[in-house]
């Protein structure tokens, strides 16, 4: 077992497996029982999200006879209803799909309940917010179309459909009623502006057995009947066992999953792309999958908090014949190439399938149509039930790799050669008593971790095509080491990994008896382990530079060369921008090691530098290299610049505080230590590369826009700038430092301003507080020119003359102006509203950045041609333009936040 660094007690216990999920923008969410809990890992006692799960009421899908009630499968229906609210799955979507550009949590419940839900980033508030109910909306699909069966017509109800109850108390009779659906189609305006909840109960009213008076009992609750997610409709249509237990299993969920955010190119498309979307997989009991077409905002703010998702129902694929119990989502190809969808599934009888997309299918706006085939089978049916699925398409060989577990405590190991479509099975191992709760493939698929109910974690190696298993690493530097498992914990209910793969989550349950009783037993039923995860043995260890002559006393020098490699890894994995940059495991265990062994985190930075940034090995020194490299920097892509820029500021200068690096970097102080000013200096540099090609997209895409007059930014989704006059005023600042090419752009823009006689040449502004000027100085802070002047400098009280006048004298000795944020991208003065806020560097933004900047691989020398690329038609990102990791609104200590770095 690998060493516990911190943990965060859970006040109830999970029930199900695959019980922890870690979020690409790094929360965790946990299935306790009838919560779900997020917590920030880098504050795991700190500030925590909730959802709580509340009671719903079964479906009402039609009437069963009272002497039918033990025939036909009927008991299972009937038995479930005693179940208290509990959490059976979830699952994290991929960033940018919230307002804010952050993720949804699905959650499936137990009771058959799957909904969605956002972060409260507006409402200031520990609960999250529900945003659409998909359980709901399938229903009222399901109504429309009579659940698929033919030879039940949509008719009014007869006489002779009505079934006399031979209780007065409904629960008693145990029959299911339901509504028959009024609307054909789901209504999108009340997803628009509501969201759904659960149906309230009518098991206390009393059934008339006088048929007249149906008719005006049905006039009184007309507005009930309207909306059949408020309230359903009492249905005394008669329907057989046999379809009640079928409809029931169509609407029993039982596992949710997520798709990556999917992008696909089109010729018919206007500006070269369409709306990105995620595909939603819901299982059920009746072996069917659920899909569903979730779009992403079409633009992204921190103030609308009422927005909901765009939610489109793509059909229901018909699985298995038994319990879908687990699914998992894969991915082959660029987002932006008409990638592959993969999607595994696997069910309680035993069988493992992987479907494909047709993305011919998936692009048309029809609904109820399903979009996937059959690949494989990869298992047939069985006795031994599936119960988690991992599958990870690998970059390195181009080959699915799919790991399999199962009930009975063993698990397979599938590879399949993406190019050929070969299967191959390369081993099954029995790693467990009990059955598997957790599979999770890590660094690109080279390591898999397996967990169970039997409370053991195993690590498992893949080198070609044999799997074998290797020893949990268990000693780190500074860290507290706990080898053994304590025998408090009774069972491990599911295992996640980090976004850099470096760090490990655990959900464990207690064994109570072995508790104290009078505190711990309370307040502790499980708890959350966080584990290093970077001494991994990942079949790249022997590739490292090996410079680390001596062991540490806590690391051996084979668990040094792996941080290194798996240091590295991490790094050259956020190198690519269509992945986001949350390097907060990679950050906390470089700073980890500075206080331990600082040598040896300035041998792995100045080998990644030296191989990304020099493209080879060097022998220089930190200071020639870092000089080496500032030389470069005009050729290396954004993304380089920005890691540089986070590690510089949070693992080199971890001594300075974020507003003294700021200050520093402003003032271009030189009376620091050699080592900080070499990286302040090197710092400045890289901001100063990063503003220069905001700048220079930003004069371009005004220059675009004057090209095309007859074309209006906002309906075509062009990017537009702002803030015209600093942009200049900050070139004519820097003339000396920018590139030749920056002050060209700016003297045109320049040019067409004065043309227009726009009055944006005017760099001028004022205070949003007392309206007085405000000078163009720095890009990152402003004053304004307003004083505070005591205008009673005489008055006719004797008591308080001599007050005034100390009061006057001391504030005309005190320059009392308003100190104002300027916005990152803009350089305008921020007003009093929402702003974004970054994490790193803290700097504030009110306007979103466009993609081109971070997919630039270099200073572009020619900006015409960049413009008839077309790289601005596209959405804007709310990610920091010199740090690449996600803004968010500036939250409240005392409440919950991501944490990207």
């Amino acid at each position: 077992m690998a060493s516990r660094f911190q943990d965060a007690p859970l006040v109830t216990a999970p029930s199900y497996p695959d019980a922890v999920a870690w979020s690409p923008e790094n929360l965790i969410a946990v299935a306790a029982g009838h919560f779900v809990i997020i917590l920030n890992p880098a504050l795991p006692s700190g500030p925590r999200g909730l959802i709580t799960i509340p009671n719903a009421e079964p479906y009402q899908i039609g009437v069963v006879r009272r002497e039918d009630l033990l025939t036909g499968g009927l008991l299972p229906s009937c038995l479930k209803r005693d179940r208290q609210p509990c959490v059976r799955s979830l699952s994290w979507s991929d960033l940018g799909m919230s307002s804010n550009y952050g993720c949804l949590l699905a959650v499936c419940t137990a009771e058959g309940r799957v909904k969605l839900y956002r972060p409260p980033y507006s409402e200031f508030c520990a609960e999250w917010i529900e945003i659409v109910d998909v359980s709901n909306m399938l229903y009222e699909y399901l109504s429309s179309v009579s659940f698929g069966e033919l030879d039940n017509p949509h008719t009014e109800l007869s006489k002779e459909q009505v079934v006399e109850p031979e209780f007065e108390d409904d629960e008693q009779n145990l029959i299911v009623r339901a509504s028959k659906k009024k609307r054909t189609s789901v209504d999108k305006s009340d997803l628009q502006d509501k969201s759904y909840t659960d149906q309230p109960s009518y098991s206390k009213q009393r059934k008339k057995k006088v048929l007249g008076s149906e008719t005006n009992e049905q006039a009184n609750n007309t507005q009930q009947f309207l909306s059949p997610c408020k309230a359903q409709k009492k249905c005394t249509v008669e329907i057989s066992p046999l379809k009640y237990v079928s409809r029931d299993a169509v609407l029993s969920f039982l596992s949710v999953a997520w798709s990556p955010l999917l992008s696909f190119s089109s010729k018919t498309s206007s500006h070269g792309n369409l709306r990105r979307f995620s595909l939603l997989a819901i299982g059920s009991k009746s072996g069917d999958v659920s899909l569903w077409k979730v779009y992403s905002p079409e633009c992204y703010n921190i103030d609308r908090s009422n927005v909901s998702p765009d939610v489109k129902h793509r059909g229901m694929l018909h699985a298995h014949s038994s319990w879908v119990s687990t699914l998992s989502w894969g991915i082959v190809g660029s987002d932006f190439s008409n990638p592959q969808v993969l999607l595994a599934t696997g069910s309680s009888d035993g069988s493992v399938k992987i479907w494909t997309s047709n993305n011919n299918d998936l692009l048309e706006s029809s609904e109820n149509k399903c979009s996937f085939s059959l690949l494989k089978q990869v298992l047939s049916t069985n006795p031994v039930p599936i119960s988690t699925l991992s599958l990870v398409v690998c970059n390195h060989s181009e080959a699915m790799h799919l790991a399999i577990g199962k009930g009975s405590g063993s698990f397979e190991v599938w590879i399949c050669e993406i190019s050929a479509c070969k299967f191959k099975r390369i081993g099954s191992c029995d790693a467990h008593d009990q059955v598997i709760t957790g599979l999770a493939w890590a660094f690109d698929g080279r390591c898999l971790y397996s967990c169970s109910q039997d409370n053991y974690v195993r690590n498992w190696i893949l080198r070609g095509n044999t799997i074998s298993e290797v020893p949990m690493p268990s000693n780190n530097p500074g860290l507290v080491s706990t080898t053994e498992i304590s025998d408090e914990f009774l069972s491990c209910l599911g295992i996640a990994l980090s976004p850099g793969n470096l760090a490990v989550a655990l959900v464990r349950t207690f064994n109570i008896g072995l508790l104290d009783q009078m505190y711990q037993a309370r307040s502790q039923k499980a708890v959350v382990e966080f584990l290093w995860n970077g001494a991994q043995l990942s079949g790249e260890s022997e590739d490292s530079s090996g410079a680390m002559a001596e062991a540490h006393v806590d690391l051996s020098k084979n668990e040094l060369a792996c941080w290194e490699c798996n240091f590295l890894w991490s790094l050259k994995k956020f190198e690519d921008s269509s992945k986001a940059l949350v390097t907060w495991d990679v950050i906390a265990a470089m700073q980890a090691f500075k206080h331990s062994m600082p040598e040896f985190i300035e041998l792995v930075v100045t080998e990644w530098l030296s191989v990304s940034y020099l493209g080879y090995q060097t022998d220089m020194s930190t200071g020639e290299l870092l000089q080496e490299i500032s030389k470069r920097f005009s050729a290396v892509p954004s993304r380089l610049l920005q890691i540089l820029n986070v590690i510089s500021r949070r693992v080199m200068l971890s001594e300075l505080k974020t507003e003294e690096i700021n200050g520093k970097v402003r003032e271009r102080r030189t009376d620091d230590e050699e080592d900080i000013g070499l990286w302040l200096e090197l710092l400045e540099k890289s901001e100063r590369e990063l503003r220069e090609r905001l700048v220079g997209l930003s004069l371009s895409a005004y220059l675009m826009a004057e090209s095309r007059p007859a074309c209006d930014p906002h309906s075509m989704r062009l990017w537009h700038a702002t803030g015209l006059a600093q942009l200049q005023r900050w070139v004519d600042m820097n003339h000396v430092h920018v590139h030749g090419e920056l002050e060209t752009l700016a003297a045109k823009v320049k040019s067409h301003l004065t043309r227009s006689r726009s009055t944006e040449t005017e760099a001028e502004e004022k205070c949003p507080y007392c309206l007085a000027a405000v000078h163009f100085h720095s890009p990152e802070e402003a004053f304004c020119q307003s004083k505070l002047q005591n205008k009673n400098k005489s008055s006719s009280s004797s008591k308080n003359k001599s007050r005034n006048k100390d009061r006057e004298g001391n504030e005309e000795k005190s320059d009392q102006r308003h100190k104002l944020e300027r916005c990152s991208v803009s350089m305008q003065v921020c007003q009093p509203t929402p702003q974004w806020f970054c994490k790193c560097c803290h700097r504030f933004s009110s306007k979103l950045v466009p993609e081109a900047l971070f997919t630039l691989p270099s200073f572009p020398t020619d900006h015409k041609s960049l413009r008839e690329s077309s790289l601005f038609e596209v959405l804007a990102k709310p990610v920091c333009p010199f740090c690449g990791i996600l803004m968010q609104r500036k939250q409240p200590e005392f409440l919950l936040s991501a944490s990207p770095v």
